[in-house]
């Protein structure tokens, strides 16, 4: 990176700790980052991920401890003239407190307050300290810088003044107000967003360090004694994101990017490995012959599925006499069944014929039988009459 362009960029990050062997050992299973004594100064820590460094640690001084500083990370943001920024800063409403000093073959710094009240650092590397790095961000390194703050606004200002820091765009967010993303030279820096109140009471920076995942990422972190601030939950723009604070009480986020889904080629690479061995589709279609001729077997369930040419030929001439049969029943049933009734009709007349001359006769006897006792009625009733009396007489 060239020097004059490191104006308003963020070139390091810096843990202040109460305890710094426990701070190496929780971050180095967080982050994966390995610690270093520096070689400049074998009491400050250096975090490195492979040959690089982009993080270190150092002893909460006592003088910022009594003054009632705690456990914090401190962004360092480069600049080209670390006295004329500084003096700048105070113009606007921040405040020094630590004055401009040199690390040997390092460079120059100054740590300062902005007029809410959050502590970060200006920093000018020393001739060739800083050069020729890629600007690809490895994993474990710092994708994002975020300012809790009072006063969002007012926080963006103070900054575009003193970095040439941009707000490129803003983001409502509902009861939690407005994102506001920062940036410069086309590129996006961070965001600044509205403290609550109940995470800190003064306005801070928060890092991002990048992660495989969040979410397994959140798991070791309470493993290691740390505690889930917020999340993991998703961002605008893809990844997860997880706020932590770290064993001794400091602020610090991972975000992980989100991977592209092996599922869609993993699908059409699994048809092929079952299609592709010569022997499986012999062995598949093999079983239809077989099961085939049993299909016969079973005329009253007639299977779509098993059409052989046998069964389609011996099938139909078995349903062809099959129904033949009560056809012809039937038909010879019938004309006997037809006799029979007629039968039955000519007996029933020829009894009811017969009733009737038979009652005609009687009809015609008990008429005559009548008519004869009425002819010799009067006589013999006078006769039993009198007959009668004169035995009563006697």
């Amino acid at each position: 990176m060239a020097q004059g362009s490191i104006h308003g960029r963020f070139v390091w990050q810096e843990l202040m700790t109460e305890d710094t062997a426990a701070a190496a050992a929780f971050y180095s299973k967080v982050v994966g980052w390995h610690a270093q004594p520096s070689a400049a100064d074998p009491s400050y820590t250096q975090f490195g991920i492979g040959s690089g460094y982009y993080a270190g640690m150092m002893r909460l001084p006592e003088e910022a401890r009594a003054a009632g500083a705690k456990p914090q990370w401190l962004p360092y943001i480069g600049v080209t003239d670390v006295e004329a920024s500084a003096a700048s800063i105070e113009q606007l409403g921040g405040h020094i407190k630590k004055p401009g000093s040199d690390i040997p073959t390092i460079g120059r710094f100054a740590i300062l307050t902005d007029p809410q009240g959050a502590a970060f650092a200006i920093f000018k590397p020393a001739q060739g300290s800083m050069g020729g790095g890629s600007s690809d961000t490895p994993l474990g390194g710092f994708t994002w810088l975020e300012l809790a703050t009072t006063d969002p606004e007012a926080a963006a200002e103070f900054y575009g003044k003193v970095f040439g820091w941009q707000a490129m765009h803003r983001m409502d967010m509902g009861p939690q107000g407005t994102y506001l993303i920062f940036g410069s030279d086309g590129a996006q820096r961070g965001g600044i967003y509205r403290l609550h109140p109940e995470r800190s009471p003064v306005p801070y920076w928060l890092p991002y360090a990048s992660v495989p995942s969040a979410d397994a990422a959140a798991a070791v972190v309470t493993a290691a004694g740390g505690r889930i601030a917020v999340g993991p939950i998703d961002v605008p723009g893809g990844g997860r994101v997880l706020q932590i604070i770290d064993p001794s009480g400091a602020k610090f986020a991972l975000h992980s990017v989100a991977a592209a889904k092996p599922a869609a080629p993993s699908k059409p690479a699994a048809k092929p490995a079952v299609a592709k061995p010569p022997a499986a589709k012999p062995a598949a279609a093999q079983p239809a012959p077989a099961k085939a001729p049993a299909a016969p077997a079973k005329p009253a369930t007639p299977s779509p599925a098993a059409k052989p040419p046998a069964a389609k030929t011996a099938a139909p001439k078995a349903a062809a006499k099959k129904k033949a049969a009560p056809k012809k029943a039937p038909a010879k049933k019938k004309p006997a069944a037809k006799k029979k009734k007629a039968a039955k009709k000519a007996v029933k007349k020829a009894v009811k014929r017969a009733s009737g001359k038979k009652s005609a006769a009687k009809t015609a006897r008990k008429s005559a039988k009548k008519s004869a006792r009425k002819a010799a009625g009067g006589k013999r009733k006078g006769g039993k009459r009198k007959g009668g009396k004169a035995r009563r007489k006697k």
